[in-house]
């Protein structure tokens, strides 16, 4: 990808930002509404990448209606353009703002502390489902020490702006030189690493039984755990009635006798990514089924395999 023209980055930019002003000028619940709105009216109507979404709903719920797999498609756009909505009005997403708007942040930030205290970090895996920034968000703002990775973005302007809505979160480039090695420190100084499990890397890693296929995933989250000899937590946030809900799905250990850390990081992705896949199929509507790299297409083999 060619670096964008000047005239390109500053309209790519100001476009945003005038997009976040008119966000910011509405009242909250009615920003959401219009979102939820939108989205329908998107499915609905417009057939936003209706066909190729349905498809694959269908091909993982073969027993749903068609109405049943429409409900989901809206239901999972509706849950992306609102967690746009956070994301523009992130800013403003204090402490008392989470009280408000998130069940019991607190509560389950004490758990997530008794990890951390045990003084080797904790790795904490969330899927593409629900709001996955609002539960690194609220966790920071109750004063988890919280750290996660992200790709730098095309556009320079945007990628500062991103840098500002994640707040309190300490976000390390993706792709950089250092990363793996300050995860590594990081985590041993006891802090919470968060990570969003990568279901489509290029090359071959760990392949799992998911959503009725195969996924090739990164074991990269597990190996830090394995490394450091911290717990993984398997978690995910939830929209219900207009509040996020935190939903702990387990805490996984790696196994501090085990000789080989790669087969034992792969162990721990395919239990965690059996765990995901349970969690997808009774909430299908938090999952993010527009990903537009689809988990379970087959990875690119080298030539000559």
């Amino acid at each position: 990808m060619g670096k964008k023209s000047a005239i390109t980055v500053n309209a790519e930019y100001y476009c945003l930002r005038a997009l976040c002003a008119l966000v910011n000028a509405v009242p909250y619940r009615i920003a959401m509404a219009i979102a939820r709105g939108l989205a329908n009216l998107m499915v609905g109507v417009f057939r936003f990448k209706r066909k190729r979404t349905l498809s694959r709903l269908s091909s993982v719920f073969p027993e749903k209606s068609h109405a049943e797999l429409v409900a989901i498609a809206k239901a999972s756009l509706a849950n992306i353009l609102q967690t746009g909505v956070e994301m523009m009005r992130a800013p403003k997403l204090d402490r008392a703002w989470m009280e408000k708007y998130v069940v019991d942040g607190l509560g389950y930030k004490k758990k997530l502390q008794s990890y951390v205290d045990e003084g080797k970090g904790v790795v904490i895996m969330v899927p593409h489902s629900g709001n996955w920034y609002m539960a690194a968000w609220s966790m920071a703002k109750y004063g988890l020490p919280l750290f996660a990775i992200a790709a730098r973005q095309s556009n320079p302007k945007i990628d500062a702006w991103m840098k500002r809505q994640y707040g309190d979160i300490d976000v390390l480039d993706r792709g950089s030189s250092r990363t793996l090695v300050d995860i590594k420190n990081k985590l041993e100084s006891g802090r919470a690493f968060a990570i969003l499990p990568d279901l489509r890397v290029k090359q071959p890693d760990v392949e799992v039984d998911f959503l009725g296929g195969k996924a090739n995933v990164s074991h990269a989250g597990a190996l830090f755990a394995v490394r450091c000899g911290c717990p993984i937590v398997v978690a995910a946030m939830r929209r219900e009635g207009g509040r996020h809900i935190y939903a702990h799905l387990a805490t996984l250990r790696p196994d501090p006798s085990a000789q080989d850390r790669k087969a034992e990081a792969e162990r721990l992705t395919r239990e965690a990514m059996a765990i995901l896949d349970k969690e997808v199929r009774e909430h299908p509507g938090h999952w993010f089924w527009y990903n537009k790299r689809w988990i379970l297409q087959p990875v690119k083999k080298p030539l000559g395999i």
